[in-house]
């Protein structure tokens, strides 16, 4: 009787483990897609003089509902002012074209509109999970060392326990005008975004989980 006891036991501890999400502290991964540039000569069109970028990236999982992500990337700000509408004044030894690498270095907030998990415990998580993010990074490019805002959104999905696909979309405006190399051509007063550059990224990433989150039992 004692080892049939012994045996249930078990079995229903086995169960409520199962029955429990693990969740993972950690994210590691990496990520690409295309990327493009607004500034001077580029003052409104999305996806126009397309590059390439491309990095790292990790997640610290607060909750199911909000994480912290970390990147670096390599990318490039691409354009060619003497193209466009705008007529900017003649300036010895100027160029108009350009096609500057970038570095960015950044942290984002982000929050999933729902949980996100593999969908398996208690509480209800998705394995699909949309969220929106906001942070500060630095960019390093034409010479440039800047700050920048990154503001955007994605969605993630859970293709097995421990590994995770999405897509990722974000504006990253700086801080600097110089990122083109265009500096203040008509010599307007700057403000706090006002004739800046800024860049977008739209990263598709794949990831693994790391550090599993152990829990005693599914009232904690």
């Amino acid at each position: 009787m004692a080892r049939l006891y012994t045996i249930m036991t078990v079995i229903l501890m086995a169960v409520g483990v199962h029955a429990q999400e693990l969740e993972y502290a950690l994210e590691l991964g990496a990520m690409g897609g295309p990327s493009f540039y607004m500034g001077d000569a580029n003052t409104n069109g999305f996806y126009k003089n397309v590059t390439m970028a491309g990095g790292l990236m990790g997640r610290y999982n607060i909750n199911p509902r909000m994480a912290l992500k970390f990147d670096v990337g390599y990318g490039s700000v691409k354009g060619d002012a003497s193209k466009g509408k705008n007529k900017f004044p003649d300036k010895k030894g100027q160029k108009w074209n350009f096609n500057n690498s970038l570095v960015d270095v950044g942290c984002q907030y982000e929050l999933n509109f729902w949980g996100y998990g593999t969908g398996t415990g208690f509480k209800g998580s998705k394995r699909l999970a949309p969220y929106i993010q906001f942070g500060l990074g630095f960019t390093y490019g034409n010479k440039e060392l800047t700050m920048n805002i990154p503001v955007g959104f994605g969605i993630k999905y859970k293709i097995r326990p421990r590994w995770n696909v999405g897509i990722d979309w974000s504006m990253r405006f700086s801080l600097s005008d110089k990122l083109d190399g265009i500096e203040d051509p008509y010599k307007i007063e700057s403000g706090f975004l006002k004739n800046k550059d800024s860049y977008s990224w739209t990263m598709v990433y794949i990831s693994y989980d790391l550090c599993p989150k152990y829990r005693k039992c599914v009232n904690d």
